[in-house]
């Protein structure tokens, strides 16, 4: 392993080697001992895995470098997950090989991550300033006639709609929103492109890109950072 380790260091961006070989290192040989049983050797999950729910692919995720940290180290339930299936490692790797994790998933699965989130939003439409006074009272519209559907009125991630889908087995796992580490900008990416497009294996999230528009998206998102979040990161 550290002579493969030691070849495939030469292709790596200069700035890595530079910094944080070391710590890509580490985070390697972590993720093949741990991560890769249920993320698979590339980050696009196990398919072998027999779960209800497919672990996240590592190679579309939305979350930054940081965020990953923060959902390695505290497990997934308590960033809003509707399951636990990704567990709190806190217990079992200190902060700093927990960040190695983080940074190798990061380089070697998501390396264009943060050009492709400034592209969709460079591409999307800009709010006026004199729309702004409107952002609050469609925002909480959408939300209730949509959104609250499943991820509930409050936005925990119950409603009846959820109980539902337990009653005839097609199961959602809409997240609770109050919990949610994701930025005002990630949430309308989410809500544009769908759980799908950013690595979740079930599409139980919609892309609403084509029922709404970037400003209504835009709303909706401002309404849950402003009036739905609880915990931040």
């Amino acid at each position: 392993m550290a002579k493969f380790l030691s070849l495939f260091s030469f292709l790596l961006p200069f700035t890595l080697l530079a910094y944080d070989v070391e710590s890509f290192n580490e985070g390697e040989a972590i993720y093949v001992t741990t991560c890769m049983v249920c993320h698979g050797v590339k980050g696009g999950t196990n398919e072998e895995m027999q779960l209800v729910i497919k672990p996240r692919k590592l190679d579309k995720t939305i979350l930054t470098r940081e965020q990953s940290f923060q959902v390695i180290k505290e497990g997934g339930h308590y960033w809003g997950a509707h399951s636990d299936l990704m567990p709190a490692f806190k217990y079992v790797y200190n902060d700093k090989q927990i960040q190695s994790i983080a940074l190798y998933i990061s380089e070697a699965f998501n390396p264009t991550h943060d050009t492709k989130v400034q592209k969709l939003l460079d591409e999307s439409t800009p709010l006026k300033s004199e729309d702004k006074a409107k952002i609050a009272k469609k925002g909480k519209k959408i939300f209730n006639r949509n959104c609250s559907m499943c991820h509930g009125s409050n936005g925990n991630g119950q409603s009846e709609y959820v109980e539902q889908s337990k009653e005839n087995n097609t199961f959602i796992y809409p997240y609770n929103l109050q919990r949610t580490l994701l930025t005002e900008d990630q949430i309308f990416l989410y809500a544009k492109y769908g759980g799908h497009y950013w690595g979740t294996d079930k599409d139980d999230m919609p892309s609403w890109k084509k029922k709404y528009n970037d400003f209504t998206l835009k709303s909706v998102a401002k309404y849950i950072t402003d009036n739905i979040v609880k915990l931040k990161d």
